[in-house]
């Protein structure tokens, strides 16, 4: 691993240990977003007070529920609020038209409920129901029409103030969150690959459950950004790129899993030991290929070919080595064998991978073009 590797693993291990103490990134994410957040609903109430707007307190109400840590983020809940506002406006006032309170009432919020579900608005019908209830159940002067364009407009008021503030204020865009935590998850994939790899070669790892929860946690997180960031504008390249980078960390992560398997309870195997040294350099190589994709990621340039990695020759030397000890196979047992083959079938496997994540993110992203803030 290079000098620029090893430096860029510190850094993001650091942020993800949170070992900047007070002022790690993800604390300074948080304050800058409490700071936001108080700032629209602020800016809300005094803009109301100002318009001498009657419920100007609902437009701070909104911004407080759509304003999130990322633009994305922002842009999707503000979506979910409105849709679901306008729905619950047009089925409160209709319902409140006909037959008996109660029974509106809870007609108004079986419909609601199941509309939302049918167009795929599954996070919008909670905002529906409130609506519903507010323009059905709260009693004020006026017609009930008046009241449902009140409550759009309040909304919509909310939602144009947390917009303007997230994307004017310290912006933090979710898909630059998201090449941050695909640089980590790489750098994750290598600490469990090396784990599983060592335990193959003779010292078994006691961590492997925590390496494997910490992968599937970034994972997680990192789906969950990616869909933030498809609500944000979009650069050229970047979401293709994002996309494959994901598809390509998820891959590794299941052959990682399959690798785990098939080593399982190996790290006494004297076949192994044969292997060497060319299993050692494919071992090291490939970890390298892990902390240079990650990189990549983090720098956004994918045109940059690792030095002093030749996965492809590594490969090959594999398999001559196993061409050369393979008539001594009979005086070790069967499953030690097997173990071997299907080492050296999913190194092969992650090697080409790594590669593959590379040379196709540079062709999505336009080879070094960088990303966009």
């Amino acid at each position: 691993m290079t000098r620029s590797q090893q430096q860029l693993a510190r850094e993001l291990r650091a942020d993800a240990a949170g070992n900047e103490g007070i002022f790690s990134r993800e604390r300074r994410r948080l304050l800058v977003h409490a700071a936001k957040t108080a700032l629209a609903a602020a800016l809300c109430w005094e803009i109301a007070l100002l318009l001498g707007l009657r419920d100007g307190y609902w437009g701070s109400i909104s911004a407080i529920i759509v304003l999130q840590s990322n633009v994305g983020s922002t842009v999707t809940a503000s979506r979910e609020r409105l849709l679901g506002t306008l729905l619950g406006a047009l089925l409160g006032f209709g319902f409140s038209l006909f037959g008996p309170v109660l029974l509106s009432y809870v007609l108004a919020l079986l419909v609601a409920v199941v509309a939302c579900g049918l167009m795929g608005l599954r996070n919008s019908s909670r905002l529906a129901c409130v609506t519903i209830t507010i323009i059905m159940l709260v009693h004020k002067e006026g017609s009930r029409w008046g009241l449902a364009l009140d409550r759009v407009g309040e909304v919509i008021f909310g939602i144009v103030v947390a917009l303007a503030v997230t994307t004017l204020v310290l912006p933090d865009r979710a898909r630059l969150r998201l090449r941050d935590g695909l640089a980590e998850e790489f750098l994750s994939l290598a600490a469990f690959f090396e784990a599983i790899v060592d335990g193959f070669r003779g010292t078994p790892g006691t961590n492997l459950p925590a390496l494997r929860e910490d992968v599937e946690a970034m994972l997680r997180g990192n789906d969950q950004l990616m869909e933030a960031s498809r609500s944000e504008p979009s650069g050229e390249g970047w979401r293709e790129g994002l996309s494959l980078l994901l598809e390509f960390g998820r891959s590794l992560f299941e052959i990682l899993l399959a690798l785990e398997l098939s080593v399982k309870d190996s790290h006494e195997d004297a076949y192994a030991q044969q292997l060497e040294p060319a299993l050692g350099r494919l071992v090291a190589d490939v970890h390298s290929g892990f902390q240079h994709v990650a990189m990549c990621i983090h720098e956004w340039r994918f045109d940059i070919v690792p030095k002093g990695i030749n996965l492809e020759q590594d490969i090959a030397d594999l398999e001559g080595r196993v061409e050369e000890v393979r008539h001594t196979g009979r005086k070790f047992s069967q499953a030690e064998i097997l173990r071997a083959y299907a080492v050296q079938l999913h190194l092969k496997q992650i090697g080409r991978l790594l590669r593959a994540s590379r040379v196709e993110t540079s062709r999505a992203v336009g080879g070094s073009k960088k990303m966009k803030s």
